[in-house]
Parts: structure tokens; C-alpha cells; sequence
């Protein structure tokens, strides 16, 4: 593979990049040329700025450590005050943190610099704080994720992928809890209910019933499912080891429940780097939460810009929710937008 250069010939793919590229889905295949010829120019002309701001924050942090430290020992051995030795080090934190704004900025800046392209080249809208998404209400109703009392939104994913609507974005959702001691006192806390990935897929396959499946709970698994819901016996041992299914109408469940997508419900969860994944068939539609860290992340800024590996990272992350929706793409639908 290579691409052209201003003389009209053709410059190889660095080989590096090719191997970063390497065992990514068909579809991917243009790739190591994009990354080379588009995405690497622009890498570059941002990595001096890259390097600016690290040695910034690494400075910072020296400083900020140093002040913790001096600060902390001054209090306990020349002042004889442990308190102000907290003092000293919360001092130190907050030093590090502000010599860190410009590369978190700057970390901000090279998302978009890495996922708006990859976006573009599969004609999807990327928005990076998109605000309250409607469709958490839906993983509530569902059980897919607990109430909340306060949630915040990132990297919202919209599009279309072999003729099936998708949504995807990041959530974080805190519950509010007050406590009160034995002389009356209260506290308030922000404790993190669920922190992770949410999905909404177009279904292919018409369905009328519910499907709901969880992660395996153990002897607790009676409790499982919802009104109206009976627990569904599947032919995957893998599968039935890690998720319990639960539905309104057994067959349906058994229909919608491929071996082909339950291993791709497996394997998403390695890839996102997750757990407690969960999702539900209904309304013609899948819903889906998976518990995990960030996605969609630019890397440590405190290595090059143009390391391919940074965009690798961020393609298997897309190739992770294609190969879920190829696995319950209509199979004739499937050929004829190939062929198209």
C-alpha cells in the first residue's frame, strides 16, 4: 500500500503503521492511507504544542510535589501540627491540577484532532459533550441503569451501519445520599451509580415480545427479570455462564439471541474494557449499558502525537460496535449494501 506524494509518485506506508493497522475488519482497510496522508500531517503540526504543555504540567508537578512535601514535614516537625500538614499536601494537589490545565485542554483539542475524521470516514456525527441524552430514560424504564439524581454526558455517536440506526454515548450517573450521625448531623454525598458505555440499535428482525438479558447473578438469579418476564434457557455454555435472559416469549428470545451475537455481546464487553453488560429487545429496538472507562480517549499526552497506535486504539473502539451491529444485520440486507 502507499500513498501519492506532490511529485506524482507514490510514497509507501511506513510499515509501523501498517502493522498498528494490522487485523482490523475489512471495512478498515483504507486506513493506514488516511492515517498517513491526511491525519498525520496534521498530528504533527500539533505536536510542538504537545510538547509545550507537557513539559509545562511535568514542571507543575515537581512544584506542586515539592510544595506537598516541604509543607507537610514543616508542619509535623518544625510546627508540631499535623493538621497542616493536610493542609500542605491538599496545597501540593492543587498546584499540580492548575499546572495541568493547558495539557487537559490540549487533550480535548486532540480528540476531536483523532475522532472526527475516523467519524467522518464512516459519514457519523461525533459530538464530544452532546448534553442530557433522552435515550438514558429508556435504559431506566428498562432496567438497564439505576436512577439518578445528577448525570453527565460525552462522545456522542450517531449514524447508520449497513442500513441500521445507531446511538452511542458515555455516561456518568451519581446518586445524592444523606446521612445523619448520632448527634443529628447530616452529610451529603455524590456517590457514582453507573459510569460507562449506552447503546441504541435499529433491530433488523421484527419482535413483539421482551428480551432482557443480565449479567449471571449467582443464587440471586431467581430475583431476576421483570413482571412478566420468565427466564430463557440458551444453547451457548459460554454464554450462560456469564448472562442470565429473561423474556416474555421464549422462542422470540431464542430467535433473537444468535450464537453469532451473543459471542459479539461477549466480546464487546473485552473490548470496552468493561463489565456488568446488560441490554434489552424491545420495541423493535436494542438497548444496551456496559459498566467501563473511558472510550474514544486521545492516549497520554505525554507521548508523541503521531504514534499510530493512538489511532488504532480509537478504530477498535468503532470496530467494536460495527461488529455487534453486523451480527444482527438481516443477512440478505447485509449482501445487498455490500454489493451496492
Amino acid at each position: 500500500m502507499s500513498t501519492p506524494i506532490s511529485d506524482g509518485t507514490e510514497k509507501p506506508i511506513d510499515p509501523l503503521v501498517l502493522q498498528a493497522m494490522h487485523g482490523l475488519p475489512d471495512d478498515f482497510a483504507d486506513f493506514p492511507r488516511l492515517y498517513q496522508q491526511e491525519l498525520l500531517p496534521t498530528l504533527l503540526s500539533r505536536e510542538e504544542e504537545r510538547q509545550l504543555a507537557a513539559r509545562e504540567a511535568t514542571r507543575w508537578t515537581w512544584i506542586g510535589s515539592a510544595v506537598g512535601i516541604v509543607g507537610a514535614g514543616l508542619a509535623i516537625l518544625a510546627a508540631r501540627v499535623p493538621q497542616l500538614a493536610i493542609v500542605a499536601g491538599v496545597i501540593g494537589f492543587a498546584v499540580v491540577g492548575a499546572g495541568r490545565s493547558r495539557l487537559r485542554k490540549f487533550s480535548q483539542e486532540a480528540k476531536t484532532l483523532l475522532v472526527q475524521p475516523v467519524a467522518q470516514q464512516f459519514d457519523l456525527a461525533f459530538t464530544e459533550l452532546p448534553g442530557p441524552q433522552p435515550t438514558i430514560n429508556d435504559l431506566h424504564a428498562n432496567g438497564l441503569v439505576p436512577g439518578w439524581d445528577r448525570s453527565d454526558y460525552e462522545d456522542r455517536i450517531t449514524g447508520v451501519r449497513r442500513g441500521v440506526e445507531f446511538e452511542f454515548f458515555e455516561a456518568h450517573l451519581e446518586d445524592k445520599r444523606t446521612t445523619r450521625d448520632s448527634q443529628g448531623r447530616t452529610r451529603t454525598q455524590w456517590v457514582t451509580v453507573f459510569q460507562g458505555q449506552c447503546l441504541r440499535f435499529k433491530f433488523h428482525k421484527r419482535f413483539l415480545g421482551r428480551t432482557l438479558v443480565t449479567r449471571d447473578a449467582g443464587i440471586f438469579n431467581r430475583f431476576g427479570g421483570q413482571l412478566g418476564m420468565d427466564r430463557v434457557r440458551l444453547e451457548s455454555p459460554q454464554f450462560e455462564k456469564a448472562f442470565e435472559v429473561y423474556g416474555t416469549d421464549q422462542v422470540e428470545a431464542r430467535y433473537l439471541l444468535t450464537p453469532d451475537l451473543m459471542q459479539r455481546l461477549v466480546d464487546l464487553e473485552k473490548t470496552f474494557r468493561g463489565g456488568r453488560l446488560r441490554c434489552a429487545f424491545v420495541d423493535g429496538e436494542m438497548l444496551l449499558a456496559v459498566e467501563g472507562g473511558d472510550l474514544f480517549e486521545p492516549g497520554s499526552m505525554f507521548t508523541p502525537l503521531d504514534n499510530p497506535e493512538r489511532v488504532r486504539e480509537l478504530l477498535d473502539d468503532f470496530a467494536a460496535i460495527f461488529n455487534l451491529i453486523d451480527s444482527f444485520t438481516d443477512p440478505d440486507e447485509r449482501l445487498r449494501l455490500e454489493r451496492d
